[in-house]
């Protein structure tokens, strides 16, 4: 069913977008845990990322995507789990951490909604704690866009790196605030590098 669903959105992609111009495939690892996270400025982001990477990815999504018609149905079969916004969702958490612990890709916006005008937003401590209970990588995402009939949409994928300097320390705000600065920096940094062809 992903591969499938995955092929319908590429194809999607293509006919309206011309398909994407991505940056930095090679940096996402081919095997082990992965936090591969992303800006998020469209309803597009997460289909999107999925069809642009190789390893299949399991999104984090918004409750309430899975209590409409059919795409709830489908978004589980596509590895996605709900998410409650806004709260400490430790099912959530758990669900996120087994997946990591099976050595698998997880996909999450660390802003927690999309920036209506485009500009990086503060990141929810959701991503950093996961980061640090599971000492998986973080791979950050940016998404440049436009998001634009017949033009081609732009992504660039950073460098896969660990929260190491706060692995052995109790997680708090005081932990979790620098960690969450620390990858919307990542992200930030992606934004402004200049554009290198290389995919």
């Amino acid at each position: 069913m992903y591969v499938l669903i995955r092929g319908l959105f590429s194809l999607f992609f293509h006919l309206f977008f011309l398909g994407w111009k991505a940056e930095g495939l090679a940096n996402l690892p081919q095997e082990g845990a992965v936090i591969l996270y992303s800006n998020h400025i469209s309803w597009w982001d997460p289909p999107l990322v999925g069809c642009v990477v190789k390893r299949p990815v399991c999104f984090m999504a918004k409750e309430e995507l899975f209590r409409i018609p059919i795409i709830g149905q489908v978004l589980p079969l596509l590895g996605a789990f709900p998410v409650r916004r806004g709260t400490a969702d430790r099912a959530a958490i758990r669900r996120a951490l087994e997946i990591l612990k099976e050595g698998r890709v997880l996909g999450i916006f660390p802003e927690g909604t999309r920036s209506k005008s485009g500009q990086l937003q503060k990141a929810e401590p959701g991503t950093a704690l996961l980061a640090i209970k599971s000492r998986a990588s973080l791979v950050p995402v940016a998404i440049l866009g436009p998001y634009r009939p017949f033009r081609p949409i732009r992504v660039r994928i950073g460098q896969p790196f660990f929260m190491e300097e706060f692995f052995n320390q109790r997680v708090s705000g005081d932990i979790l605030n620098p960690a969450s600065r620390k990858i919307m920096e990542r992200i930030a940094a992606l934004v402004v590098a200049p554009d290198t062809g290389k995919s």
